[in-house]
């Protein structure tokens, strides 16, 4: 598990934080826990106007280590994997500073945690979104797929697993830009630098302001979410549909 952070010499007041995690940046608990670690810490320093969230690799995030819990006879790994991804999720939600993701390939399951919970989007050509939890045994992160799209798409993509388009994002106004994958950290790197040439105690103001008149507690409702996977997880049906993963015709 790597979470590397850098301050781009040509972007003063950015800090670029980046996942990699091969094959396809799917987290295990302690890289949850390392990318909350990174993104508070950036949040801290008062040098950072506004953080990028990035990653290397195949894709942006496919969500949690499915075999992880597979390992798992008990739900102590469960637990653990829902308090990471809390954890990760109100790290980008309440950073003191804005928080651009740059998203490219695929933004699956906590991938859609992080970038709900960012202040911009700049995606590439290729990316797509999606929940794919009712087709791994799990439950959550439709606070944050319903930030990005309108209700009555948001259900359908959550009952189906099916993706969406960084095109069909720009349309809906939760994308900031769509831009060709080689182009796509200059380009969050653009906007982030725009962002950080504003005032930086207005900034860190103006953060906690916007949290605050959000219509929908975040971390209370992804909690509540949770909530209904480890009742899945109980009633053994979470088990039954992750032990088909890797195993679809």
């Amino acid at each position: 598990m790597t979470v590397s952070t850098a301050y781009p010499a040509d972007a003063e007041g950015v800090c670029v934080i980046t996942v990699d995690h091969p094959p396809v940046n799917a987290l295990p608990v302690q890289g949850w826990y390392e990318l909350a670690d990174a993104v508070r810490a950036a949040g801290r320093d008062p040098e950072v106007r506004c953080v990028v969230l990035a990653a290397a690799g195949r894709g942006f995030n496919a969500g949690v280590d499915i075999k992880e819990l597979q390992r798992d006879p008990g739900n102590a790994a469960l637990i653990a994997v829902n308090r990471g991804c809390a954890e990760a999720f109100d790290a980008v939600y309440a950073c003191e500073v804005p928080v651009v993701a740059a998203v490219r390939g695929f933004c699956l399951g906590g991938g859609i945690g992080l970038v709900g919970n960012a202040d911009a989007i700049v995606a590439s050509e290729d990316a797509v979104f999606g929940l794919p939890e009712l087709d791994r045994g799990a439950l959550g992160a439709a606070t944050h797929l319903a930030r990005l799209v309108p209700q009555h798409l948001m259900r359908t993509l959550y009952f189906t697993a099916r993706t969406v388009t960084a095109a069909e994002l720009l349309a809906h106004g939760s994308v900031w830009r769509v831009v060709p994958t080689a182009e796509l950290l200059d380009a969050a790197l653009e906007l982030a630098a725009e962002i950080a040439r504003k005032d930086g105690h207005l900034l860190r103001l103006a953060k906690a302001a916007l949290n605050g008149i959000d219509p929908v507690d975040v971390r209370r409702s992804y909690r509540f979410e949770q909530g209904f996977t480890f009742e899945a997880s109980l009633a053994g049906t979470a088990g039954r549909v992750r032990d088909t993963f890797g195993k679809e015709a």
